[in-house]
């Protein structure tokens, strides 16, 4: 290379590094836009979680075996991880803004199709849609760790995420109103009218590309995600942890609906859903996670909060006892897991800022994995074995996390260093 393309790379190089400070400097939320962003990755994650409480009506409008009704959320969670690595690395290719809005609406139609679903085939081709297109929580979640200054990127990752497992929480709650109200029909309907509305918002407020995108073809882009695993030790590790307490999460919040349908509680659609509210504080509390990530704490944070979870399957396994322990168990599981996933996300951010919606997309695929393992495993644990064995099964993944996660502690320290 000569004197005259070195000076030329040289000039390059600065101009996208000016770039890249002058926007670091100038991007900021307002916390309106904060609010939109949580609140949409909320109602659209939520669409991947209104069977949980559902299950029951489901099996039994379609005549399928209770024993194998969970297949209903397997089959969502794996096209949502097939979504996450098809359309949300394109969050890196086009305006996300654009991306976005379209992506809601073809969420809206689906929502219709699961909806007025006449069959068994319709609806599961329906709510493999509904998995799928429900990724935009994921752009959303890489969207505005884009737009943040470094600074809050944490605090601002911790909101939006907050969002999206309250989403899952109160999914239960909405589900469970509706099918009370009008049927489990009127759940996905009610909701395609509400992301409608959130559309319309989202148009209005939502700012364009905010940063250079990179010359790639989709098929490369792909490949790009793929070597992510390769090339990232940080997103291998939280990855495989953010498996093992999806795991545990979906391991319980499937089967719970089960013993609180039975006698002796015979709790109503409405009834089982509001449990979804015990959670909600624990999600909230735990969004301050992203706040200690960025003071350099985000190791400690993981090791308690993995005690934690640990803790709570000694309350949860007391359902048949007391309602209140039970409570204290889903606040207790729901705090330790929000907090580790926003931590896991605060740090994986860390790494590659051109490429976040492809770590967005690489670390949730484990998610995936994890939400769906634990929905068909735990409904036939609880078939066979009722609650004590899923029960036994959840506390023995979170021991598990926990180990995995002292296994790792020095790597991880290490590769945080450079």
């Amino acid at each position: 290379m000569d004197s005259n393309e070195k000076n030329i790379k040289f000039a390059e190089d600065f101009a996208a590094k000016t770039d890249e400070l002058q926007l670091a400097s100038s991007s900021t939320l307002s916390r309106y836009t904060e609010l939109l962003l949580a609140i949409a990755c909320g109602m659209a994650v939520a669409n991947v979680y209104f069977a949980h409480p559902l299950l029951s009506s489901i099996a039994s409008e379609f005549s399928i075996e209770p024993s194998i009704i969970g297949i209903v959320i397997t089959v969502t969670q794996i096209c949502y991880a097939l979504g996450l690595l098809l359309l949300v690395p394109l969050g890196d290719l086009f305006i996300q803004r654009r991306l976005i809005i379209g992506q809601m609406f073809m969420l809206v139609v689906a929502l219709i199709v699961v909806g007025i679903a006449p069959t068994s085939i319709v609806f599961f081709i329906g709510v493999a849609i509904v998995g799928l297109l429900a990724t935009v929580t994921q752009t959303l979640v890489a969207y505005a760790s884009t737009l943040a200054v470094p600074t809050e990127r944490g605090r601002i990752v911790g909101f939006v995420t907050s969002g999206v497992v309250i989403g899952i929480l109160l999914a239960r709650t909405f589900a469970g109103i509706m099918a009370d109200l009008g049927g489990w029909r009127s759940v996905y309907l009610s909701s395609a009218v509400l992301i409608l509305i959130l559309i319309g918002l989202l148009n209005k407020e939502l700012p364009g590309t905010v940063y250079k995108r990179p010359s790639l073809s989709y098929p490369k882009l792909l490949h790009s995600v793929l070597m992510l695993f390769v090339q990232e030790r940080i997103l291998l590790i939280r990855g495989i942890l953010a498996l093992l307490i999806f795991t545990v999460f979906s391991t319980f919040w499937t089967s719970l609906v089960f013993p609180l349908s039975s006698p002796p509680y015979s709790f109503s659609h409405t009834s089982i859903g509001v449990f979804g509210l015990a959670g909600v504080s624990g999600a909230l509390a735990a969004a301050r996670a992203g706040r200690l990530a960025d003071r350099g704490l985000g190791q400690l944070t993981t090791g308690v909060a993995l005690v934690l979870l640990i803790a709570s399957w000694f309350f949860i396994s007391s359902i048949n006892y007391s309602i209140l322990v039970l409570i204290i168990g889903i606040i207790l599981l729901d705090l330790a897991v929000q907090a580790v996933h926003v931590t896991n996300q605060s740090l994986i951010f860390k790494v590659l800022p051109e490429a976040r919606s492809r770590l967005t997309a690489a670390y949730m695929v484990f998610y995936s994995i994890g939400s769906a393992t634990g929905s068909i495993v735990s409904t036939n644990i609880y078939a066979n074995y009722g609650w004590n064995g899923v029960c036994l099964f959840g506390i023995s993944v979170s021991v598990l996390a926990l180990v995995f996660w002292i296994a790792t502690y020095r790597l991880t320290k290490e590769i945080m260093k450079k």
